[in-house]
């Protein structure tokens, strides 16, 4: 018989069934630290066997905005997760610290265990990328507040830095050349701009059209994971080969590049010097959006730019080809005038 609590609209049997099924993705994300304390009423994780002499811990929490949306309308919610750690674990490796842990919440009208599971999937897929712990959460069945078939995703991801490796942008010198690394899409922001653009009619692309600007459907497009550059960075910045570090995420190129940057210096970004991923140019057409104004909301292609002394080009750049991972010099800094970021054509 059902209790006052089911009546109510939450289902504890499915509750207990989503723990029962996301175990085994838990499993995947155990590392060196990590405690078999999952299911009690915390997460643990035991610092003493990180070799770290002056431990710093830099955290980060976040979501994936209304890319959500773009998962629940086309019932794809695989790799969701990925993207809320990606925006966790991408902004503290921006600071020097290598992530440790991290933990979910899940806000959902009707616990679907099968949709649920997906979504940790996800999550743990994610936290396998980033080297953490998948060491906690939290799922909450609230009918009234979502409809059944909704649900919010947000996440908490802890780090640590060797006091000294922090990145505070402070080394950052008038000259350092500016190395940006390729973005997977167009993350997880802009979408309620994206979704306007595509899904409220207001597109002339079709389907068919839309797969030969890309190469993709659009379902598929939009919701390709954010990229997670943990192990990239992580060798950068244990040999101290950068100097400053922006994660280009909300608010695009303005916003974050200066962010990064010491007072009394700029960045001045050589427009052309990097591929622009087809999507963009979409967005920019469908959506009748000024060229300037796409940097001001998108990455454009790059998800993170690296502040780097000229004498150390090569030595990061021999880096990132042993991790095959692609490069590009897009600008330099240089001494502020007016603005903090200045574009120029090439």
């Amino acid at each position: 018989m059902a209790n006052a609590y089911t009546k109510a609209g939450v289902d504890v049997e499915a509750g207990y069934e989503v723990v029962t099924r996301i175990k085994k993705h838990i499993k995947r994300t155990e590392r060196l630290g990590m405690m078999d304390t999952i299911g009690g009423f915390g997460g643990c994780f035991d610092l003493s066997v990180v070799d770290v002499k002056e431990p710093v811990l830099v955290s980060g929490t976040d979501g994936v905005g209304t890319k959500l949306l773009v998962a629940i309308q086309e019932n794809k919610h695989e790799t969701i997760g990925i993207d809320c750690v990606a925006m966790c674990v991408n902004d503290i490796i921006a600071q020097g610290a290598q992530p440790l842990y991290f933990l979910d919440y899940i806000a959902t009208g009707k616990n679907n265990p099968e949709h649920l599971e997906q979504v940790i999937a996800g999550v743990a897929e994610g936290c396998v990328q980033a080297g953490a712990a998948l060491i906690g959460g939290e799922t909450a069945e609230m009918p009234g507040m979502y409809q059944a078939n909704e649900y919010d995703l947000a996440g908490f991801a802890v780090g640590i830095a060797e006091k000294s490796q922090l990145i505070t942008g402070e080394n950052i010198q008038e000259g350092d050349v500016l190395l940006g690394l390729p973005s997977s899409g167009v993350h997880s922001n802009g979408y309620s701009l994206v979704r306007k653009i595509f899904f409220d009619n207001q597109t002339s692309v079709n389907e068919s059209e839309f797969i030969q600007l890309t190469g993709k459907q659009l379902s598929e497009e939009l919701l390709t994971p954010t990229k997670i550059y943990v192990k990239t960075l992580l060798p950068l910045i244990q040999k101290k080969l950068v100097n400053g570090i922006a994660h280009i995420t909300g608010g695009g190129f303005v916003e974050n590049i200066p962010r990064m940057l010491p007072g009394g210096l700029a960045a001045e970004i050589a427009l052309n010097t990097w591929p622009v991923l087809p999507i963009f140019s979409v967005i920019e057409k469908c959506g009748k959006i000024p060229n300037a104004e796409m940097y001001e909301i998108f990455n454009m292609g790059i998800g993170m730019i690296l502040a780097v002394s000229p004498d150390k080009l090569k030595n990061v750049q021999s880096v990132l080809s042993e991790l095959r991972e692609p490069n590009y010099i897009i600008g330099k800094v240089v001494k502020k005038g007016h603005q903090a970021l200045v574009f120029k054509e090439v």
